[in-house]
């Protein structure tokens, strides 16, 4: 793969041809069979309609680096990849096509609809794969899958059967969620029941048969058009003379009881009556059961009302509500009104409100299933990363609600059930039914619906794996290791694998299930297409101008005026559009915000200060080492160290080598990162590498030789430990290392570093460590007074400390070459402090450097003074902001608490200036 690199860093120039690289040696694939022990993730699959977003992005970062960190330590690591065929959402996009053409679904018929479908997939499904590959996700390409393929569809419907067979799922008529846009049953976790809106709570009177009335309140007044009775409590005194008596429809002939009920009526709730529409309300459903009561639908599958909705059949629901208000007015029947804010659940794909309604559907009976599944939590057999995240899981699947499993849909795994015309018989089979079983009728009709998209994907962890069919790849891999995905979908997947692989495997889906926060903007704000907010990670890795944002921004499928809310907002916020950052900058900043237990604040800076740190990675290896390691052969093992800083570096590196073992292992990321970052940024360049630049081009060639040795075995190391989370960047430049014979072709196939890779010496750590906070208070000093980089200064450090003192002693060519120090001495605490001195801290000493003739003290002051005043103009701002009453009640809680953190920062500043114009006085007057 090696080509001539740029001397700068530029992730373009290299991604692309590094992951074809990996393609074409097969470095992804795992093994059916094999010695290593086996490592298994399955990709959450997703949505053929879809695009990469950050939540994918996040997901395949974390999955991606523990794949490569466990292939590397040696495991027969998959990580299997595929797609899902996403019912609703992909009928709804192959159904817009068909109308901009003049012709629907319905007019071209279920076959030549289906054959749509497909030719989309065939032209737009893959989208999301290549862009998993832009990402650099290692997957096994080879076993990609997808929900409706012909190995994972026999799968579904041998699940379907076995299940049936169990009396685990039946077909009933239940209340159902229905979607009047999507025309098809959702299930609860389909419905978004989140957010409040504002609505009203509408009272009006039923008039008793035989004289007076009862008062109930609604917020659909439409569907007292199906209401069979008024509950009220039997411990309730207004009523308790009115249970059993009937109660007169105003709008229809007919009349239904009144009904005493514990459960549903609240004597200090409202009026303490309640109208109960059976057909039209979870819960009146259930108090229809219990009192026997008549179930009256009322609705047409498009929302509008049918016959038994009369006098007002034929109308839209809501439309149906106003008239149905203004008819009781007309009657006199209107008692009172008060606003009200509620849910009223929404369909989460077309946001249309969802109505309860009774339907026939197939049903999985989730009771058992449910309780096992959390078993196998409570046991330990999976636990959740991180575990208090637990109560989604446990709160959901306590309630054992049935899961509805069939939908009103062409595209999807069409129900294996059949209806005999002659005697009646249901006919569940593997295989299509040529005759009735029950009679030997011909005429058999297939059930018109499809399952549900969940029940598919809760096969995944072992339908990819071959399942039914015992083969050896299911054998090896399942259960999996791990289940990497977002709280969000712990509902909606993660119990649904759960209950189905315990069901038909007998064991869990997978061992851990971690997860990580949500992506939002950097203003805590959730990304939407709508608000303009949304971050492409392609665009990240590839940069995009605003010009191009807004051109893609006018591509989405918005009403006008929410595209140009959209783009105004790019305007705002991206005037420059994103820079080119790279994939492994982007990876590593991902990778660094996992961990934190709030959602991420995503910041394209932080993306942008990563490819920096790319850029350092690149020259360390380009620009410095290769030069010096030209001819170097080097030997398989750790090298001898010749000097202090080559025993630091090797003891460092086993340090690190370590702490980033037990990080992944424990699956704290964001920690795995900060520890590389420091490394290789703060000890291998800012220290190490200063300390060699006098060595490397020295007269004594044996520390010459062993620090070239030691350089070249650390940066070798250094990549090996950055690759799970920087793959490209990392290959290429450890490509470019002379390497001892042997060393396998990829990076990603070298093993990753142990503590044995360095040479463990606390001694040396300890004495490096000291030395360091010496040349960091230096450094602080140089940086604070604003001294001449390449200004040599003389330097004074005042301990009591023996050791300390000896360490900086013998050290002076390590201070000159990482401080620019001139001349160092040492002094007791007890010795006069030297006047007109800059001083900074350590745990054990304090060190001193002289200003006056250092630093032009006149400038110096006025630049400080400038800086004082800026500094405290910025705090008067943000004290009074935080003095307005009115900013402190509506600003988001983070953005208030982002201005108090300002006026602290900003008063710590002014007592550091302060000092230091103190310490400038003083150097003035000495």
């Amino acid at each position: 793969m090696r080509k001539p690199l740029p001397k700068a860093y530029e992730p373009r120039a290299i991604e692309q041809d590094t992951y074809r690289f990996w393609e074409e040696g097969g470095f992804f694939a795992a093994a059916d069979t094999s010695d290593k022990p086996p490592y298994c993730i399955v990709l959450p699959p997703p949505n053929i309609t879809g695009a990469l977003h950050m939540g994918h992005a996040l997901t395949a970062t974390v999955q991606d680096l523990l794949i490569r960190w466990r292939r590397m330590q040696g495991r027969n690591a998959l990580w299997l990849p595929g797609t899902d065929h996403a019912g609703i959402a992909t009928q709804m996009v192959v159904e817009r096509q068909l109308r901009a053409e003049g012709t629907s679904r319905h007019d071209i018929g279920r076959e030549k609809f289906l054959e749509r479908v497909w030719q989309w997939r065939g032209r737009y499904g893959n989208r999301i794969t290549e862009q998993h590959k832009r990402l650099g996700a290692s997957l096994d390409w080879s076993r990609e899958r997808f929900t409706m393929d012909e190995g994972l569809s026999r799968a579904v419907r041998e699940a379907f059967v076995t299940l049936y067979e169990r009396g685990l799922i039946t077909r009933d008529n239940r209340l159902i969620n229905w979607c009047v846009s999507c025309r098809t049953a959702l299930s609860d976790v389909e419905v978004d029941r989140d957010a409040p809106e504002d609505g009203e709570l509408w009272s009006f009177a039923y008039p008793l048969v035989d004289g007076g009335e009862i008062v109930v309140a609604t917020t659909r007044p439409e569907t007292m058009l199906g209401d069979t009775a008024v509950v009220v409590h039997p411990d309730d005194e207004r009523y308790r003379a009115m249970v059993g008596k009937l109660v007169r429809h105003p709008f229809q002939d007919r009349a239904f009881p009144v009904v005493a009920d514990p459960i549903l009526a609240d004597p200090a709730l409202g009026t303490g009556a309640v109208k109960v529409t059976p057909a039209h309300d979870p819960n009146d459903f259930e108090c229809g059961r219990r009192h026997g009561l008549a179930l009256i639908d009322i609705l047409n599958d498009d929302g509008t009302l049918n016959a038994n909705g009369a006098p007002f059949a034929g109308l839209d629901r809501f439309e149906a509500r106003a008239r149905v208000k203004a008819e009781l007015e007309r009657m006199g029947l209107h008692r009172g009104r008060v606003s009200h804010a509620y849910a009223p659940g929404r369909c989460q794909r077309c946001r249309t409100v969802v109505e309860p309604k009774l339907s026939l559907q197939w049903f999985v009976d989730t009771s058992g299933m449910a309780e096992k599944a959390m078993q196998a939590v409570r046991d330990g057999r999976t636990a959740f990363v991180p575990r208090h995240q637990e109560h989604r899981y446990f709160d959901w699947l306590g309630k054992k609600l049935p899961w509805c499993i069939s939908r009103q849909l062409w595209w999807g795994h069409r129900i294996p059930a059949w209806y005999c015309d002659a005697c009646g018989a249901t006919i569940v089979s593997r295989e299509d039914p040529t005759a009735c079983a029950s009679c030997g009728g011909k005429a058999l009709r297939r059930d018109e619906d499809v399952l549900d998209t969940w029940f598919s994907s809760a096969l995944w962890p072992f339908s990819t794996l071959g399942w039914p069919e015992r083969t050896a790849a299911l054998a090896t891999f399942y259960p999996t290791s791990v289940l990497e995905t977002g709280y969000e979908i712990i509902t909606f997947w993660v119990s649904r694998m759960m209950m189905m692989g315990l069901e038909l495997m007998g064991v869990s889906p997978f061992g851990k299930v971690l997860l990580h926060p949500m992506v939002r903007d950097h203003d805590g704000n959730k990304m939407s297409k709508s608000r303009g907010n949304v971050i492409d990670p392609l665009d990240v890795i590839e940069g995009i101008t605003l010009e191009g944002l807004v051109e893609k921004t006018r591509g989405y499928t918005l009403p006008a005026a929410e595209i140009e809310s959209a783009i105004k907002y790019n305007r705002e916020h991206f005037p420059k559009g994103f820079p080119e950052c790279g994939t492994d900058a982007l990876r590593f900043t991902l990778a660094a915000y996992t961990g934190q237990d709030q959602d991420i604040r995503f910041s394209l800076d932080r993306v942008e200060g990563y490819r920096k740190f790319g850029n350092k990675i690149w020259q360390a290896v380009l620009g410095f080492a290769m030069p010096h390691l030209e001819g170097l052969v080097p030997e398989a093992g750790v090298p001898d160290p010749a000097t202090l800083a080559d025993r630091w570096i090797l003891a460092r590196l086993s340090t690190v080598a370590a702490e980033v073992d037990a990080g992944l292992e424990e699956f704290r990321v964001g920690d795995v990162t900060r520890a590389l970052y420091s490394f290789f940024w703060d000890d291998l360049c800012s220290s190490y590498i200063e300390l060699q630049k006098p060595v490397l081009t020295g007269d004594d060639q044996g520390a010459r030789e062993a620090g070239r040795r030691v350089l070249r075995h650390v940066l070798d190391a250094s990549l090996r430990l950055l690759h799970p989370f920087m793959p490209f960047v990392t290959e290429v430049l450890w490509q470019e290392l002379p390497k001892p014979a042997g060393s396998p072709a990829s990076i990603m196939l070298a093993k990753f570093p142990t503590a044995a890779d360095g040479r463990p010496d606390a001694a040396s750590e300890a004495r490096a460590a000291r030395l360091m906070r010496v040349i960091a208070a230096v450094r602080t000093i140089r940086s604070e007074y604003g001294v001449s980089p390449s200004l040599r200064i003389p330097v004074t450090v005042r301990t009591d400390d023996p050791v300390l003192a000896g360490i900086a002693t013998e050290s002076s060519a390590l201070l000159a070459a990482l401080a620019r120090v001139e001349s160092l001495s040492v002094i007791a605490t007890a010795a006069p402090r030297p006047a007109g001195c800059a001083t900074a801290a350590t745990s054990d000493a304090e060190v001193l450097v002289p200003l006056k003739g250092v630093v032009d003290l006149t400038a110096e002051a006025a630049r400080l003074t400038k800086d004082k005043e800026r500094t405290a103009k910025e705090m008067d701002v943000a004290t009074k902001k935080l003095a307005n009453e009115g900013f402190v009640s509506r600003a988001p809680a983070e953005v208030v608490e982002k201005e108090r953190q300002r006026v602290e920062d900003a008063r710590a500043r002014l007592v550091r200036i302060d000092a230091a114009l103190d310490v400038l006085r003083e150097a003035k007057e000495s």
